[in-house]
């Protein structure tokens, strides 16, 4: 006979009454006046809160099914009255298989649920392989994600740019995408996206295959990464440059950090303020640190790490964009994708598809 245990090990309930508390300690942070009027903390929190609403609700539910599922079967074995008896045991085994179905849906959600936790990420677009079409290729992925981000509802910040003048192509792009859920869909986006058509700038018509890299990284708090600013860390404020190394202004506004721990290097010269660039140049240093400490943990606890969904080893390709046949082959999955709605930023439809396999591999590891 189903009951509390069987249905949900206690590793799982152990976590799930874990986020229970979490979300209880996110809506009293969310009350609190003083929180309120940080409309950042604010938004941050209310990510965090929608990312467990799912799962927390569907664990109360669960929990209460279970108890009404113990009530009813108290009044079976009492015997204390036949007909009160006959009712439980008619509605018993439907209170039980919903609690089953809900416990699946739990199971589903947990795994996934500090995926949705993260509400902010750095995403990386360069030019591969290809030249001129490749740069032009990057140009085309970012406006996908920009087009995908605006129909999400997504904040998206551009931190710097690279563009290829001689033929309007990216070569390298980094923004900033806010929002519910973003690394939980873009996480699938890290490996190599391969385009075959032919380039305008082609005579002869033949196909060409390009390619752009393209890296997804969380943005942590900073309370998730300890960088000691002050010893670990060196800063260069020089003049920002162009393609060819040259200086492009006469102000020293471009920021260069070392994180000497780990060897990581950023640099930012997007806007004209040092202080603009300073501000940023941390949070992508920070962004790069967390990535770093996360996969060595992923390293450690997995020895095909390479194969996994999401890993963001850029080495990988994951998609072929086919334009004489208006398809796109994700390597993940069987199905195919109409190209035409890629383009248009509808993606919506493969990343439910990636999650739900994601989900079944995570499952099947609980």
């Amino acid at each position: 006979m189903p009951d509390f245990g069987s249905m949900l090990p206690a590793a799982v309930l152990e976590k799930l009454a874990a986020l229970d508390g979490q979300f209880s300690a996110l809506e009293r942070d969310l009350n609190d006046p003083s929180i309120v009027a940080d409309h950042r903390k604010v938004r941050d929190l209310s990510i965090k809160r929608a990312a467990l609403e799912p799962t927390v609700s569907g664990y109360r539910r669960f929990a209460r099914l279970c108890a009404e599922a113990d009530e009813l079967r108290g009044v079976i074995d009492s015997g204390e009255d036949a007909e009160l008896a006959a009712l439980a045991r008619e509605a018993l085994p439907g209170v039980e298989r919903r609690a089953a179905e809900l416990a699946e849906a739990v199971k589903a959600g947990l795994v996934n649920a500090d995926d949705r936790k993260v509400g902010s990420v750095m995403l990386e677009v360069r030019a591969g392989t290809g030249g001129d079409e490749a740069g032009l290729w990057a140009r085309d992925l970012l406006g996908v994600y920009e087009r995908y981000a605006a129909g999400k509802g997504w904040k998206v910040e551009p931190l710097e740019l690279v563009e290829d003048g001689s033929v309007g192509g990216v070569r390298y792009a980094l923004v900033n995408i806010q929002g519910d859920g973003v690394w939980s869909e873009l996480s699938f986006e890290a490996g190599v996206h391969s385009v075959k058509r032919v380039p305008a700038t082609e005579a002869q018509g033949r196909v060409h295959t390009s390619t752009a890299t393209v890296a997804v990284l969380p943005e942590p708090e900073e309370v998730d990464v300890k960088i000691d600013w002050g010893n670990d860390v060196v800063e260069h404020v020089t003049t920002a440059q162009g393609p060819g190394g040259q200086n492009v202004n006469k102000v020293a506004t471009a920021v260069h950090m070392v994180h000497k721990p780990t060897g990581i290097e950023v640099r930012m010269q997007e806007t004209k303020s040092q202080v603009q660039n300073r501000e940023k140049a941390k949070r992508l240093l920070l962004a790069r640190v967390y990535e770093y400490e996360r996969a060595k943990v992923e390293a450690e606890r997995s020895a095909a790490r390479k194969s996994q969904i999401g890993s963001g080893e850029r080495s990988e390709k994951i998609r072929v964009y086919r334009y004489q046949d208006g398809i796109v082959a994700d390597q993940r999955l069987e199905e195919k994708f109409q190209l035409r709605e890629i383009l248009a930023g509808e993606l919506g439809g493969m990343f439910a598809r990636l999650i739900e396999q994601e989900t079944a591999r995570r499952l099947a590891e609980l």
